[in-house]
């Protein structure tokens, strides 16, 4: 047989180099798979074109703008448009390329200021069902009967427009126009699906923090909110009342999909730490062995 010490120290090694090896290996893996989802997932925007030098932002911005001007930008940059590259001209029409026909009605179609009645139809280039909700409910028909009905900017905001979610259903907003009850009822109705839309954002965003992202819940889940949401325009409490077990069932599934792969991620680590105990007692014993005297 060959040095005792010799081997030992060969399989020491061997055993370092495996436990390196098997703790390396889930960050190789997942710092992998995060660079490939985040070229080909996350740096494409939801809509908007990357626009580099946008002139109608530089000059809004500029030192020769009124405050209230350059205010716009300031919102804008810090709303949910913004952060999907959803930019100026996308609403206001114009060209953010060229100076010298980003106000060009005849050339590139600027609208500027839209007419107060005509802005459901300016958001629903982009938000078609929402649209369809909104013309049907009672603040569409209010809006069309009297042109001075509340439409998407009253609710949601002109240019810090923010990603919707149940608390823009307020008494400080809703009650502009009537009394806070009725869309108290809305909010209410909304609240346990909302309460479930909450909790798996979180849980994605968990997901996410650990290396993990699980693209086919992430698109069910957006499509399952964005689907109840766009129910709410309806203004409708019974409807969404009707139909809020129908979405509470599809974010069920989407919840058990994310909750197991949360336990196949414990069950990977806890077999990791097995594996690592394992070769580490596996190394204690070889090197105890090497130290043996020779005989």
């Amino acid at each position: 047989m060959g040095d005792p010490h010799v081997l030992g120290e060969v399989v020491m090694r061997s055993l370092v180099l495996s436990l390196l090896l098997i703790a390396g290996l889930p960050g190789i893996s997942s710092a992998g798979y995060r660079e490939d989802f985040a070229r080909e997932f996350m740096s494409k925007t939801w809509s908007g074109e990357r626009i580099e030098e946008n002139a109608c932002i530089d000059c809004h911005a500029s030192e020769r703008m009124k405050p209230v001007f350059r205010e716009i930008v300031d919102e804008w940059r810090k709303s949910w448009h913004a952060q999907n590259d959803i930019t100026c001209h996308d609403c206001h029409g114009g060209d953010p390329k060229d100076p010298s026909l980003a106000m060009s009605h005849q050339q590139r179609g600027f609208i500027g200021v839209p007419p107060y009645a005509k802005i459901p139809d300016l958001c629903g280039r982009c938000h078609v069902g929402i649209l369809r909700y909104f013309n049907e409910s009672g603040h569409g028909k209010a809006l069309r009967t009297s042109g001075k009905g509340p439409h998407c900017v009253v609710c949601h905001g002109s240019h810090n427009i923010q990603k919707a979610n149940i608390e823009i259903i307020s008494e400080q907003r809703c009650s502009k126009c009537h009394t806070y009850g009725r869309a108290q009822d809305m909010k209410q109705a909304m609240f346990l699906v909302e309460k479930k839309i909450t909790e798996i954002e979180d849980g994605i965003k968990a997901l996410r923090r650990a290396g993990i992202y699980p693209e086919e819940q992430e698109q069910a889940f957006f499509s399952t909110q964005a689907e109840f949401r766009t129910l709410f325009h309806t203004v409708d409490v019974n409807l969404v009342k009707e139909r809020t077990g129908e979405y509470t069932r599809k974010l069920d599934d989407i919840e058990k999909g994310i909750s197991g792969t949360f336990a196949d991620l414990r069950s990977r680590k806890n077999f990791s730490g097995f594996l690592m105990l394992l070769v580490s007692g596996m190394g204690v014993v070889m090197l105890l062995l090497s130290k043996t005297p020779k005989e």
